[in-house]
C-alpha cells in the first residue's frame, strides 16, 4: 500500500468522504457519524507518545501543502489515534441502540469482559508499532503502521480476538471486523478535481515517505480504551468506561 504504483492505482478511485459536508457558506464540517471503537488514547491525552504525534502533525502539514484543503479535509491533530478494534457505527449503531435501549450498556459490559481477560494474561511486553509510510484509501489518507516485533503484533491480535470472539459480544449482533490495516487517519477526501494529476501526486507522496528511512517514529501502544464518537473529529469516554493497560 505504500508503493508508488499503489498510490497511482488508488488515486484513480478516491471518492469524497460522506463523513464531512460542505455548508452553504463554503465551510466544511464533520457530518453525524456515531458509533464506538476501541482505540489508543487520542494524541492530546497521550503524553507518552508526544514525539510520535508531533511527527504525524508534520506529515499532515506536508500533505495539506501537497493536496490542498479542498481535496484533503484535515482532522484535528488532538484526535489522532490508532484504532485497535472497530466495533459499530452509523446506521448499524443507530438501529441497534433504537431497537435495544440497553445496547450501549451491554456493549460496554462486553468490552469490559474482554479487557479483563486480556489483563489477566498480560505478559508485560512493551507493544510498539512504527510508521511504514503514507497510505491512500478510498475516502481518506493517513499513515500505515507495522509492529516492531512479533510480540507487539500478537498482543494486538489477541486483544481483537478477545473482543470479537466474546460470546456476549457476538450475541449483540455486531459484524466482526477481523481484517486490520493499522493506520492513523490524517484527513478525508473532499472535492476531487477532474484534472487531478495522479502520476505527479503519487510521486510526491512517495517522496514524503523518504523522511522515515532513517528515523521511524514509533507509538507505544500502552492502553486501549472504549471510546464513543459522534463524528470523525471527537472521541470521548466516561470515567467508568472500560480501559485496559497493555
Amino acid at each position: 500500500m505504500t508503493l508508488p504504483q499503489s498510490y497511482k492505482s488508488q488515486l484513480e478511485y478516491i471518492q469524497p468522504s460522506p463523513k464531512f459536508k460542505k455548508l452553504i457558506n463554503g465551510q466544511v464540517e464533520a457530518a453525524n457519524f456515531p458509533g464506538y471503537s476501541v482505540i489508543t488514547p487520542p494524541g492530546e491525552e497521550d503524553s507518552q507518545n508526544s514525539n510520535f504525534y508531533q511527527a504525524l502533525q508534520k506529515c499532515q502539514e506536508q500533505l495539506i501543502e501537497l493536496l490542498g484543503t479542498s481535496l484533503m479535509i484535515p482532522v484535528p491533530g488532538n484526535s489522532f489515534h490508532l484504532t485497535l478494534a472497530d466495533l459499530i457505527w452509523e446506521s448499524a449503531f443507530l438501529d441497534a441502540s433504537q431497537n435495544n435501549p440497553l445496547f450501549e450498556e451491554k456493549l460496554r459490559s462486553c468490552i469490559a469482559e474482554s479487557f479483563q481477560e486480556l489483563s489477566i494474561s498480560a505478559n508485560g511486553h512493551q507493544i510498539q508499532w512504527q510508521i511504514l509510510g503514507i497510505i491512500v484509501m478510498t475516502r481518506s489518507v493517513g499513515v500505515s503502521l507495522v509492529p516492531k516485533d512479533e510480540t507487539s503484533y500478537e498482543q494486538v491480535l489477541k486483544l481483537r480476538r478477545l473482543i470479537y470472539q466474546n460470546p456476549n459480544f457476538i450475541a449483540l449482533g455486531i459484524e466482526q471486523q477481523y481484517h486490520l490495516t493499522a493506520h492513523v487517519t490524517l484527513g478525508y477526501f473532499g472535492e476531487i478535481p477532474s484534472n487531478l494529476d495522479i502520476a505527479g501526486l503519487a510521486d510526491s507522496i512517495s517522496e514524503l515517505n523518504h523522511q522515515w528511512l532513517e528515523t521511524t517514529p514509533e507509538i507505544l501502544v500502552h492502553r486501549g480504551e472504549l471510546r464513543k464518537f459522534d463524528d470523525m473529529i471527537s472521541y470521548y469516554r466516561e470515567s467508568d468506561w472500560p480501559v485496559v493497560d497493555l
